[in-house]
């Protein structure tokens, strides 16, 4: 493994009844509050009345910024810079799901800099700053409450960035796995298979010497496939929800990554895919690794047959390495299958019409991408004709 330095600064406050410490964490910031939050599922459920008498408690002046989207646009973050310019806001509050999370992070960068965000965004300039925010979770998906990664949507340049920030860590993130109990079906399975993607993103890679890191990566991925199931056929069960939930923040929060580095090009595919199509992230995700897979299995053979056998218990004896690995990659799919994951672009009405404008949108930052095996224009539509 390479040398690493490892700081995540982010307190983490999990399990049933975790909301009553937010009236603590808020005494340490100031009296000027920009609540944010999504689509309104939070009012429904009661947990919007719970953060707001929270907040009346501690006397805070609160402005509210709701409507982020599932793919959250760039359009509403500077909305919300806008909020915490005129109105001087110390402190936001993000509830809700991860792309709630992702929004606030691009508003606290901007709220503290001149630039535009988008900018900040595409890396064309740097934040050194940033406002604190803290999270209430509703949704185990994106590992948004413990990383300071973002992923932003430009709806008018069909546009979608991962960026991220030293600064945009947020201070402190409350899970209570009962906040989850009310998330639609297609919501979870989006954010089971979005774990798990996450867990298979760092899983490729070729460094040596990662043994206790392929165990952890494993152990998230086992997990996930022997709880999702009992989720879904159980919903109101908050012990799988909590399983669920701790399985989110652990795939993406540094820990088990320490010492190397992912391969990332399934994630720049799929914003693409859904910067032109306004997908489902995780409906998205679903589609796309399995093919990304079969793609890259030449890439380093032993690596899919190792997943395939600890993973997936497929039985290696009689086999090539390379049939093992294939069907290890069968053995994905038929699970994110049977827990109703989508396995074609053509289950979202995408059909070859835009497969050169997507491919178009994953060279944008760079002409290749992808650590495990470097991918171009070319290789995207190949993925995505394999896709359809």
């Amino acid at each position: 493994m390479q040398n690493f330095i490892f700081h995540n600064p982010t307190k983490l406050y999990f399990g049933q009844g975790q909301l009553e410490n937010l009236q603590t964490e808020l005494q340490g910031y100031g009296d000027n509050i920009l609540l944010v939050y999504g689509g309104g599922s939070i009012k429904r459920n009661g947990l919007y009345d719970q953060v707001i008498d929270i907040l009346k408690k501690e006397n805070k002046n609160v402005s509210e910024l709701s409507g982020v989207e599932p793919n959250p646009r760039v359009t509403t973050a500077r909305k919300g810079i806008e909020i915490c310019k005129e109105e001087k806001i110390d402190f936001i509050l993000a509830v809700g799901g991860g792309s709630t999370i992702d929004c606030t992070k691009a508003i606290a960068a901007g709220a503290t800099s001149n630039d535009d965000i988008w900018d900040i965004v595409t890396k064309k300039t740097t934040t050194t700053d940033a406002l604190p925010f803290g999270t209430v979770l509703t949704l185990a998906a994106t590992g948004s409450e413990m990383n300071n990664g973002s992923v932003i949507t430009n709806w008018e340049t069909n546009e979608k960035h991962g960026w991220g920030s030293p600064y945009t860590f947020p201070a402190f993130s409350i899970l209570d796995p009962v906040f989850t109990k009310t998330v639609p079906k297609d919501q979870t399975v989006y954010g089971m298979v979005d774990i798990m993607s996450h867990a298979l993103e760092h899983y490729f890679h070729h460094e040596a010497n990662t043994l206790l890191q392929d165990r952890m990566v494993e152990g998230i991925l086992q997990t996930m496939v022997e709880t999702a199931p009992k989720l879904l056929e159980d919903p109101e069960n908050e012990e799988y929800r909590a399983t669920v939930l701790y399985n989110g923040t652990m795939a993406l929060n540094g820990m088990v990554n320490m010492g190397y580095h992912g391969d990332w090009a399934t994630h720049n595919l799929e914003h693409a895919v859904s910067a032109v199509h306004d997908i489902p992230h995780g409906g998205g995700l679903a589609i796309l690794f399995p093919n990304w897979m079969e793609y890259a299995i030449d890439e380093n053979v032993s690596r899919f047959k190792q997943l395939a056998v600890r993973v997936f218990d497929v039985d290696p004896n009689g086999k090539s390495d390379k049939e093992v690995g294939l069907e290890g990659i069968a053995k994905l799919r038929a699970f994110w299958n049977s827990i109703d994951a989508p396995s074609r672009l053509a289950d979202y009405d995408i059909s070859e019409d835009t497969l050169e404008e997507m491919a178009d949108k994953t060279v944008i930052a760079r002409p290749e991408f992808g650590n495990f095996k470097n991918l171009n224009r070319d290789d995207a539509i190949a993925i995505y004709k394999a896709s359809l």
